[in-house]
């Protein structure tokens, strides 16, 4: 992660978490996270819809250029940006693996912006609509009304396993063959 805001919501979320894959939505205070507000934001785990936003920061809303919720987050990115984010947002809300991303976009006067696109997922709970958060924060301070979005590099954070591994058991079927249980 290059974005301090990213490593600053990415170690909430992983505090919150504890030995979960994922926090519980309710587990988290806007409070803790002051600073980061304006720049979070929760998806609706809706793809038919376009995963629309449910809340979005003042700074997410304007550097979109525009009242967020209920809005798709898809439509947001251009091309072939469409259908990985859409894919992006599977893994995160069913694998509940959060992912880190690259992503370029074009400012009201033409010129590149440069984002730093962090999706990390709640727990899924019976009877509440699933949903996931993340966090988009610019590195140019002038970003704003940015369209065209465009993935331009991702990759998923594997949280560390908190499985104990098996025994390995070593099984001599044969003279000369040998099988190690346990490994795949």
């Amino acid at each position: 992660m290059k974005h301090s805001s990213s490593r600053a919501f990415f170690a909430y979320w992983n505090a919150k978490r504890g030995p979960a894959r994922a926090p519980d939505r309710s587990e988290f205070e806007p409070s803790a996270v002051r600073e980061l507000l304006a720049d979070i934001f929760v998806l609706s785990y809706d793809g038919e819809a376009g995963y629309p936003f449910r809340v979005a920061g003042t700074r997410t809303s304007a550097l979109l250029g525009c009242d967020l919720k209920g809005r798709s987050f898809s439509a947001m990115f251009s091309g072939a940006s469409r259908r990985e984010v859409d894919d992006i947002i599977t893994c995160v809300a069913e694998e509940r693996l959060p992912a880190i991303a690259g992503v370029t976009a074009t400012t009201g006067s033409g010129a590149k912006a440069h984002l730093e696109l962090l999706l990390l997922p709640f727990t899924a709970r019976v009877h509440v609509p699933a949903s996931l958060t993340g966090l988009l924060a610019p590195f140019e301070d002038d970003a704003t009304a940015l369209r065209d979005l465009t993935l331009t590099s991702w990759r998923y954070l594997h949280p560390p396993e908190r499985f104990v591994p098996r025994a390995l058991r070593k099984l001599a079927i044969a003279r000369g063959f040998t099988v190690y249980e346990g490994l795949s």
